[in-house]
């Protein structure tokens, strides 16, 4: 797929600390790349709707992650996907009569012009689920000849089963969320699971292959049959075939933790040497409106593309996201905007002044406070205490307005 355009970064004087996040597996700080190259796979989106915030939310985080990676002087190489072949795309494309490969192209448009406009880094793999059939299915063929994966026969279709992965062939299986066996089943049977489809081994086997069902895409696949691939095999060979393994950083929003994470995961060590796939798992918290997860199925949507119609500009909207921690869960409010529009103009009103507080100062503050964790709410406090402060420093506005533009993507 072809990405956007990337937005130019300022440089800025030295290199900044090395940057620590909150690994979910082990619940402590690590170090997130130790370089020279860093590499982070982050989860893309099912394009049958446009871009909400809580997609904002996630591809923020993980941009700011980007920006200070480069800062601290790594080369980052940057993969995700686009889940152009899922069930709720087809639903909806169904249910409004727009042929599925319309509605996704339509909407990976509308989500591609959102992250341009917020000036977020584009993947260096950009990759649709559609362009990669054949290769996902001889990834799940190599699974079905080690013994990793078995055929669940398929009701109402001749040939070969469905193909799901044997979780017992994975000794490692859970050690990414470490959730128990309880837990792991009712996730499994909220976030897109079948536990109770007869024929398999474990209730939480996920599904690799799905044999073609009549008005469902499906391609042809050798001895796999007509059909279509799994959501969480998917993952895991685009980051293996387009960055290697391991990665640095896995990450995506708070609900992928499990079961797609731990499963993605599970595939790749099987198609692989068998070796952790990801350093660090790390994961956006969740965006409500009114006390509710903010999510297509609900419709409780507030649209990046409505905001930019309405003529909100996207540094308020990065700084109304960023005034939150990337981990914590929160919800959208008007208010919440209306002050990151405040925000905005006091910094823009501040670096237009001939002279301030020293610069040197305020850009050491931000790169601490976004290596320890991406403390987004703390580099936020630095600026603004740099934009009321006084001082006679004639280089300070133009380095202020170059470290908010390089480490948040905050410009005017």
């Amino acid at each position: 797929m072809i990405t956007w355009a990337a937005p130019t970064i300022p440089a800025l004087p030295g290199t900044g600390p090395t940057v620590r996040l909150h690994d979910a597996t082990t619940g402590t700080l690590v170090e997130a790349a130790s370089g020279p190259v860093a590499s982070l796979y982050v989860c893309g989106i099912t394009p049958y709707d446009s871009t909400h915030m809580g997609h904002a939310a996630t591809y923020l985080a993980f941009d700011v992650l980007h920006r200070a990676w480069l800062d601290q002087g790594l080369e980052v190489r940057a993969a995700s996907n686009v889940t152009d072949v899922d069930d709720p795309l087809l639903e909806r494309a169904t249910a409004t009569g727009v042929d599925w490969r319309a509605l996704a192209a339509d909407q990976a448009a509308q989500f591609a012009d959102d992250m341009a406009a917020l000036a977020v880094l584009p993947p260096d793999v950009y990759v649709a689920v559609s362009e990669c059939v054949p290769r996902l299915a001889q990834a799940v063929e190599q699974l079905l000849a080690a013994g990793a994966a078995y055929r669940v026969p398929t009701p109402g279709v001749a040939g070969p089963g469905d193909v799901y992965a044997d979780l017992a062939a994975d000794p490692a299986f859970g050690s990414v969320a470490r959730l128990d066996e309880a837990t792991m089943a009712a996730l499994s049977a909220e976030r897109g699971g079948d536990p109770d489809r007869p024929g398999k081994r474990n209730r939480l086997d996920p599904l690799l292959w799905r044999r073609g069902r009549p008005g469902e895409p499906a391609w042809e696949a050798g001895s796999l049959g007509r059909g279509r691939p799994g959501w969480h095999i998917e993952c895991a060979v685009i980051a293996l075939d387009g960055l290697g393994l391991p990665i640095d950083v896995q990450g995506g929003g708070s609900d992928l933790l499990f079961p797609h994470h731990e499963m993605s995961c599970s595939h790749a060590r099987l198609l692989t040497t068998g070796a952790p796939p990801a350093r660090v798992h790390t994961h956006a918290g969740m965006v409500g409106l009114e006390g509710q997860k903010m999510s297509k199925s609900l419709g409780n949507l507030v649209l990046v593309g409505r905001l930019r119609a309405s003529g909100v500009s996207p540094s308020a909207i990065r700084l109304a996201v960023l005034a939150h921690h990337y981990r914590t869960d929160w919800d959208w409010t008007d208010g919440g905007l209306a002050h990151a529009v405040e925000r905005l103009d006091r910094w823009r009103a501040a670096a237009a002044r001939p002279a301030g507080p020293s610069g040197d100062r305020v850009l050491a503050q931000v790169r601490a406070a976004l290596a320890e964790d991406l403390d987004t709410p703390r580099a936020l406090a630095a600026l603004d205490d740099w934009a009321v402060g006084e001082g006679d420093d004639a280089s300070a506005p133009a380095l202020f307005a170059a470290t908010a533009d390089a480490l948040l993507g905050v410009r005017w």
